[in-house]
C-alpha cells in the first residue's frame, strides 16, 4: 500500500493521523529537526539507500516483514551488517522521535532485526614502527610538515582525525595540560579532556611557532594522501589514518591502564566498544586465574 495523502506539516494541530505518515516526510521533518548536525552525513548516506525501498510507503502499514526484505536486498547487494544497521536504525531514531516529540503511536518495525557485526578492526604500531612512521612523514617536504606533528598527536592522544583538524589554539591549556573538546567537537556528542603529555605537547609547540590563525593546523582539509605516502615510506602496510587512535588505545592497555580509563580517553559511549583492545592485556586474566591457586 502506498500513500497518496499530500504532506502535511508535522505535528498537526488537534490531531494524529498516525495512517497518513509517509516514510518521506517523517524522514525529511527528522533530518531538519537535528540537533546534532555532525550525524547528518551519514544520515543522509543512510538515506540514500533506504529512499528506494521506502519511499511513499505508510509507516502505519510498514511491518518487520518489509524491514526483513530491505535487510536481505542489501546483503544481496554486499552491505556490511555494520552499514545495514545504521540504515535500518535511522529509520528507527525517526519512529522513536515522532512517537515521543510529536504524540504519535507509531509500532516500531525494527527493534529485534539487528544484524550481528564482527568485531571492530584493531590495526595498530609498534613503537619503533611509529617512530619510523613520524621519521617518513618529516621527510616528505614542506607541503607535509604538519603530518608528523598530527601522526604524534593522534598516537599520544587519540583523537580523531576531524577532532585534530579542526582543534582551535583556544582548547589548548598549556597550563594545565590539557586538551579540550567539547560535545560539538566529538562523535559521540560528550566532552572530554584529554592530558598532554611530553610528545605532544613537543608537536604543539611546533606547531605553535609556525602556524598562524586559530587553528593548530591552519584549516588543513584531510592528510590522506600524504599520510598514505609517509605509510609506504616507512614501510608500514594496511595502515589507516583511525589506526592511530587504535595504537593509542593499544599502548595504553599493555602498559595496563584499565579499560574503563582508556574508554574516558577515547570518549566511547560504552565500555562494549573499548573491550576490543581487551586481548592485548592477557597478563591481567592470567594473574586473575592464578589467583585460585591460592585459594
Amino acid at each position: 500500500m502506498r500513500c497518496t495523502t499530500p504532506r502535511r506539516d508535522y505535528p498537526p494541530a488537534g490531531e494524529s493521523p498516525d495512517s497518513l505518515i509517509t516514510f518521506d516526510d517523517l524522514l525529511l521533518e527528522f533530518l531538519l529537526s537535528r540537533a546534532d548536525l555532525k550525524a547528518t552525513s551519514r544520515d543522509r548516506t543512510s538515506l540514500q539507500h533506504l529512499y528506494p525501498a521506502f519511499t511513499g510507503q505508510c509507516l502505519a502499514d510498514l511491518t518487520p516483514v518489509w524491514i526483513r526484505q530491505y535487510i536481505r536486498q542489501r546483503q544481496r547487494e554486499g552491505a556490511a551488517a555494520s552499514s545495514i544497521n545504521k540504515e535500518t536504525g535511522l529509520l528507527s531514531r525517526a519512529i522513536n522521535y515522532a512517537n515521543q516529540e510529536w504524540g504519535y503511536t507509531l509500532v516500531n518495525p525494527v527493534p529485534g532485526l539487528k544484524q550481528r557485526e564482527p568485531e571492530g578492526r584493531v590495526r595498530w604500531l609498534t613503537k619503533p614502527q611509529a617512530v619510523a612512521l613520524v621519521n617518513a612523514a618529516g621527510q616528505l617536504g614542506p607541503r607535509a610538515g604538519h603530518l608528523s606533528a598530527v601522526i604524534t598527536l593522534a598516537l599520544n592522544t587519540g583523537m580523531r582525525k576531524g577532532e585534530l583538524l579542526g582543534l582551535e589554539w583556544a582548547r589548548v591549556d598549556f597550563v594545565n595540560g590539557l586538551i579540550y573538546l567539547e560535545a560539538m567537537h566529538t562523535k559521540a556528542n560528550r566532552r572530554r579532556a584529554i592530558p598532554i603529555n611530553g610528545p605532544a605537547r613537543l608537536a604543539l609547540q611546533t606547531r605553535q611557532a609556525v602556524a598562524g590563525g586559530p587553528l593548530v593546523f591552519g584549516g588543513i582539509q584531510d592528510v590522506k594522501r600524504s599520510f598514505g605516502h609517509a605509510c609506504q615510506l616507512a614501510g608500514i602496510k594496511d595502515f589507516r589514518f583511525h589506526d592511530l587512535r587504535h595504537t593509542f588505545a593499544s599502548w595504553l592497555v599493555q602498559a595496563g591502564v584499565s579499560l574503563t580509563e582508556v574508554r574516558d580517553l577515547l570518549g566511547h559511549a560504552s565500555i562494549e566498544m573499548t573491550e576490543r583492545y581487551a586481548h592485548l592485556a592477557p597478563d591481567r586474566l592470567r594473574g586473575a586465574v592464578a589467583m585460585l591457586e591460592a585459594a
